[in-house]
């Protein structure tokens, strides 16, 4: 039954505030059991419909894209980062494609911190060993870390995660130097050294967080050749996009030593992440959280409803549009 609202297919199964408001707005097909779409499965579960509100991992390839039914005419997906969407692609059909920047800042940057002071403070080990039942008391040598306070911070990509992580630092005292684009105006960098070549500000961080997005330039960055750069027994820390990481290189990296910890919300090809990381007592790991909070996943939802409403609705231009280069 038609119900002469635009259609939208929603590739998973998203917050209930979110999904309630998409039924109430559109003919929406929703997905309880938050099946994962590969490509094929996507193109066919879209036939009919006007827009895909779809979501980080998702198969959106340039194959995919190009297959779409002539029907879909706009992509909006729940994410900042729009890597898994060939927009190039989507241009040559005409599709528009929309992302959720700006809601997700704060809950980034605050598992930043998490995994900058769980892995400097061996937390995973420590879990470990309560949860186990090896911890036999307090002794003057037990688990000895990394100290934080008034130490450097390196930050790599320097826009509104790697700022708002700059800020939650400076309560830690911490020295904050930074590689970006371009060079921020003085009252956002806030004291902070700006490195025009990032490889020339790898020695002075004695942590280096990854807050940059992924892309051909980006990809494997963290590699062996620059680990090599960074002081011994430095804490790398990723909460962008995995693949930003060489994961062979900081693996070997922490077996021997190197680095002293590194810690890790996302992961190149996850969930399928690679083997070596398990079992690393050196690897402070969390599974993809950076954005988990009820307030925030609500946001993002709504952030790409606003999006799907203005176009499909209102026939005006999604208020974040994704342009290509």
């Amino acid at each position: 039954m038609t119900t002469g609202k635009p259609r939208v297919l929603a590739t998973r199964h998203f917050p209930a505030d979110v999904e309630a408001r998409l039924a109430a707005n559109f003919d929406a097909l929703l997905n309880p059991d938050d099946r994962i779409y590969d490509g094929p499965a996507l193109v066919k579960a879209a036939a009919g419909f006007d827009g895909i509100m779809c979501a980080a991992g998702d198969a959106l390839t340039a194959a995919t894209i190009a297959a779409l039914p002539s029907s879909v005419r706009i992509i909006a997906t729940f994410s900042v980062g729009y890597e898994h969407v060939d927009v190039a692609a989507a241009a040559r059909r005409g599709i528009a494609v929309s992302n959720t920047p700006d809601v997700l800042t704060d809950a980034t940057a605050d598992i930043t911190l998490l995994c900058l002071l769980g892995a400097a403070r061996r937390a995973y080990e420590g879990m470990t060993m309560l949860q186990n039942h090896g911890w036999t008391g307090w002794t003057p040598t037990q688990l000895m870390g990394v100290h934080v306070t008034g130490k450097r911070l390196g930050i790599l990509g320097m826009g509104r995660i790697g700022q708002a992580v700059a800020d939650r630092a400076r309560a830690f005292r911490m020295q904050i130097h930074y590689s970006n684009r371009t060079r921020l105006p003085a009252a956002l960098e806030k004291g902070a050294v700006f490195h025009p070549d990032a490889d020339a500000m790898l020695p002075h961080c004695d942590f280096l967080s990854i807050n940059a997005p992924m892309t051909p330039a980006t990809r494997k960055w963290v590699n062996a050749e620059r680990i090599a750069r960074l002081p011994q027994g430095a804490v790398v820390v990723n909460t962008a996009r995995g693949g930003v990481v060489d994961d062979e290189a900081l693996i070997a990296a922490l077996k021997s030593g190197r680095l002293a910890a590194a810690g890790l919300d996302v992961f190149d090809g996850e969930p399928r992440i690679h083997a070596g990381y398990y079992g690393l007592p050196n690897a402070f790991l969390l599974p993809h959280m950076g954005s988990a909070t009820v307030e925030t996943r609500n946001a993002m939802g709504f952030r790409a409803l606003d999006n799907l409403e203005a176009f499909l609705l209102r026939s005006e231009s999604p208020p974040d549009l994704v342009k290509t280069s």
